[in-house]
């Protein structure tokens, strides 16, 4: 029986919940690049198992993130999937990973070119704060506050499935690279990174945190480590953030954000953020590198590379 996404607790927990998978992420991204709303043009796409694509579209409505639209084809009623008023709003979630690859990950090739239709040029997204109108604001330039009763991303819960192997997962120009699914691949991978932008440092306080079990806290550990978003521990057993691991706060502040503003119950267990430049809240928005105006959903796009026949 599908399990559904639980109402209450931690939002940044609930909302890893629902999008810490990377079959799920990579659904969604060819959501809004390139329109995808069908079943076969998806499984076409990304090359999964019919049963593993039908689990994460059930899923993906399940959390509200996907609706059922019959239509016809040929006689035959099928469904496609749109996406909802909650999903719309992860557009600004996904350009931000985007962003976060074409800065920290080396070496990219053919990667797809985001072009800002307000001023007609390629772009880069850069954070800034719907408060003061600052852009970039970086991790170093804010404060979190919890809520008195605050549980940072509690997702000590069945796991719905199982952590997809890189060799699974399309390698293509638009799909994620490696690098990116080390954190966002499964729910904690991306709560053991936002635990960190909020202070964490050592293993048996990243474990207390998150109830997350030693086997796999190690593993993650070692794989960020590896993947130069932690450096290795110091001699007195912390793990700190490195540039790269920094570069992704980002994604985070937008993550934060959303998560709470779609699930958030009351404001004891809520996470606050603050731009200390302005003393306001952080709002998180991302603005165009080029005429530094709000990279909206419907005036932006991707320009896919040409694919060359063999």
């Amino acid at each position: 029986m599908l399990e559904t996404i639980p109402k209450t607790g931690s939002a940044i927990g609930i909302a890893l919940l629902a999008l810490g998978d990377r079959w799920t992420l990579l659904i969604l991204q060819r959501a809004f690049v390139l329109h995808t709303r069908r079943f076969g043009d998806w499984s076409a796409q990304l090359g999964l198992s019919e049963s593993t694509l039908a689990a994460r579209l059930r899923d993906l409505v399940a959390a509200d993130l996907m609706e059922r639209a019959p239509y016809d084809d040929n006689g035959r009623t099928r469904d496609a999937y749109l996406l909802t008023p909650r999903a719309l709003e992860l557009s600004n979630l996904l350009l931000a990973i985007w962003g976060w690859e074409q800065a920290s990950v080396p070496g990219l090739e053919d990667a797809p070119v985001l072009i800002h239709d307000t001023c007609g040029q390629d772009a880069l997204p850069l954070l800034g704060c719907g408060s003061c109108g600052l852009a970039p604001v970086t991790a170093r330039e804010t404060s979190a506050e919890r809520g008195a009763e605050a549980e940072f991303a509690r997702i000590n819960m069945p796991r719905l499935h199982r952590r997809a192997k890189h060799s699974t997962t399309p390698v293509d120009a638009l799909s994620y690279y490696p690098e990116t699914m080390e954190i966002l691949g499964d729910r904690w991978s991306t709560a053991i990174l936002a635990a960190s932008f909020l202070g964490v440092r050592r293993f048996t306080d990243f474990k207390a945190e998150l109830g997350i079990s030693p086997s796999i806290l190690s593993d993650r550990m070692r794989r960020f480590v590896a993947a130069g978003v932690l450096q290795t521990p110091t001699s007195a057993g912390e793990y700190r953030l490195t540039a790269k691991g920094m570069n992704f706060f980002p994604v985070f502040a937008i993550l934060v954000d959303w998560a709470q503003r779609w699930y958030s119950s009351d404001s004891a267990h809520e996470l606050t953020i603050w731009h200390t430049s302005c003393g306001a809240q952080l709002r998180p928005v991302l603005l165009c590198s080029r005429c530094g105006t709000d990279l909206e959903r419907t005036k932006v796009h991707f320009e896919l590379p040409a694919v060359t026949a063999p």
